[in-house]
């Protein structure tokens, strides 16, 4: 219950912190992507480039894990193969965003809210009705961790801290989740809009949390789900409990709870994708006359290539999904949310700065990864995203400060 307040503590101030803020800051600028926003808040055309270059190559193992974790949910329902499961949802979502584009993904987010909060109470209800009712289940799981999960392979305390804290704080720093602070049409709906995400985050949280923990009642040793190697295929857990325990009509509710909440994930990983090689590289360096017929067509295109790439990488097996999720979260939020979050409430960061902390970020966060291995992969995007903020302050108290007419604009307030 700790980690569910956590998570939810960490959306409701994501609002609080980052949205007038933030929105106030990309107006000044007249911005709408994180490259645009590195580009005109510290001035530099080629922190645009690269960071545009970045979004792209690194939300594909983030687009996999999800294509991953949504094809063995298909192979453990349906019956199917993996591979033909993650064709069909490599068309579907094609399909979906490619000929809709961003009208099918706003269009449809409403639904897909409402979908996933009553099928997640649902399932969570039915699961604890099956274990026998809250009390019985909340014993059965305490007596069977100890069984499933002996002291000497639990996972540390530092390496539960690192996972919570990567997936609180991670998304502070990931450009399709920072986004939606920019399209913030009135600071008055800041205040709604974070009641809302702490509503919502908070029952989803406890009912994925809740979920998992349940699969200790469920599961023994011997059922679980295997790898061919005969290690747990934890990937595998989830998506066995859901078709083995839930009923089928809540099992298709759930079904589309999760081919919802994951086709609005993908939709604005593969846009924020596409649009920063389309708008931020190719428009702002190559063409700059490109017509917005063009630019649509190109967006459409690397949308669909965006795609085919994840669907690669997912069926190559590369790793579990938490991996996968973790290196892209580790990149991104590592080298981005330093020079984003302290960009917007510190005048003094200077372009230098603001380069030292996306270098160090990133860099960490692809060096961690393989120095300590992909097992403690949330421990080194956790380090990757601290370590910014201290290098950040560093260069920019020794390096020349910016141009005082960016540090104006940036940081005026509103007109009452």
């Amino acid at each position: 219950m700790d980690w569910r307040c956590e998570r939810n503590t960490r959306a409701m101030l994501a609002w609080i912190v980052l949205g007038k803020r933030t929105r106030r800051m990309t107006q000044n600028l007249d911005v709408m992507t994180m490259p645009e926003f590195l580009e005109a808040r510290y001035g530099s055309d080629h922190l645009k480039m690269i960071s545009a270059v970045m979004i792209f190559v690194f939300l594909l193992p983030y687009s996999a894990s999800v294509f991953k974790g949504l094809g063995h949910l298909f192979e453990s329902t349906f019956k199917v193969s993996y591979d033909f499961a993650l064709i069909v949802l490599v068309g579907i979502t094609g399909l979906y965003l490619i000929l809709g584009g961003y009208f099918a993904v706003t269009l449809t987010d409403f639904i897909q809210g409402i979908i996933m909060l009553a099928g997640a109470t649902a399932m969570v209800i039915v699961l604890v009705y099956k274990a026998g009712g809250p009390a019985e289940a909340v014993t059965n799981v305490a007596k069977n961790y100890a069984e499933h999960v002996p002291p000497e392979t639990r996972p540390s305390l530092l390496t539960i801290g690192s996972l919570v804290f990567m997936t609180s704080f991670g998304t502070w720093g990931l450009p399709q989740m920072v986004q939606k602070f920019y399209a913030i049409k009135d600071e008055k709906v800041i205040g709604k809009a974070t009641v809302i995400t702490t509503i919502f985050s908070l029952i989803i949280g406890v009912a994925a949390y809740s979920a998992g923990s349940l699969s200790h009642v469920f599961f023994d040793l011997e059922s679980v789900p295997r790898l061919d190697s005969g290690g747990i295929n934890f990937d595998l857990i989830m998506p066995t409990l859901l078709a083995n325990y839930l009923p089928e009509f809540l099992l298709a509710v759930i079904m589309l709870l999760v081919l919802s909440a994951s086709m609005s994930s993908l939709a604005s990983m593969i846009l924020v994708s596409s649009s920063a090689i389309t708008i931020d590289l190719y428009k702002g360096y190559l063409n700059p006359d490109v017509s917005e017929k063009t630019s649509l067509i190109l967006i459409r295109v690397l949308s669909g290539v965006f795609i085919i790439c994840s669907y690669a990488i997912s069926k190559m097996q590369v790793g579990f999904i938490v991996t996968l999720m973790s290196l892209s979260w580790g990149v991104l939020s590592g080298g981005f949310m330093a020079p984003y979050i302290l960009g917007i409430f510190w005048k003094r960061v200077t372009k230098a700065g603001a380069y030292a902390g996306l270098f160090t970020g990133a860099g960490l966060a692809i060096l961690l990864f393989f120095v300590l291995g992909p097992e403690n992969s949330p421990l080194a995007s956790s380090i990757a995203m601290i370590a910014p903020f201290i290098v950040v302050p560093l260069v920019s108290l020794v390096t020349p400060k910016m141009d005082g007419a960016i540090i104006e604009t940036a940081f005026r307030k509103p007109q009452p």
